[in-house]
């Protein structure tokens, strides 16, 4: 039995670079760093980066290509591929990229976000979908008022954070 999987956890090191093929596949390279921090044997605190060349292909290179960001943290998962050449002297080179199979974005700051939350991402998407906008208010007015019937000053917060499966761009 044979297995390739790998599993990089670390932070965006360039914007996505897109690009199609001649045949009309789109086709994204992502840099990513990955750190490794241990204590050696003298107590010192140690630590490498390691680099990572990912590459996604078709709906996944268009979804990193609009979301991702150098600096902000995703998971990829994906298989171990390695590429091999002849340079332009003559010499055999090689590349090891991770071919993505799924990508899992980290949280993102306040900041890059612009200041935008989650619920006010929500009102947004009512003002684009006025169908489903009546339902979702009726229900935030049920949320309020319980809220202030708990006396829970945290609970309007949670429930204004709450991220549904609806605003997920993808």
């Amino acid at each position: 039995m044979n297995f390739n999987k790998a599993i990089i956890i670390g932070r965006v090191t360039r914007d996505p670079e897109i690009r199609t093929t001649p045949n009309g596949q789109t086709v994204a390279s992502i840099g990513v760093a990955s750190n490794r921090v241990w204590n050696s044997n003298t107590g010192e605190r140690q630590e490498k980066t390691e680099f990572h060349n990912i590459v996604a292909w078709g709906k996944l290179a268009e979804i990193c290509g609009q979301y991702l960001v150098k600096g902000q943290l995703v998971l990829f998962e994906g298989r171990l591929e390695t590429k091999t050449w002849e340079g332009q002297d003559g010499s055999k080179k090689s590349r090891t990229e991770i071919v993505a199979e799924n990508m899992q974005m980290g949280p993102k700051a306040r900041a890059q976000e612009g200041g935008v939350s989650a619920y006010q991402t929500r009102e947004n998407t009512q003002k684009n979908n006025p169908q489903n906008s009546e339902n979702e208010i009726q229900t935030e007015s049920q949320d309020n008022q319980s809220a202030k019937q708990d006396n829970n000053p945290n609970k309007e917060l949670e429930d204004k954070e709450e991220i549904k499966i609806e605003d997920i761009p993808f």
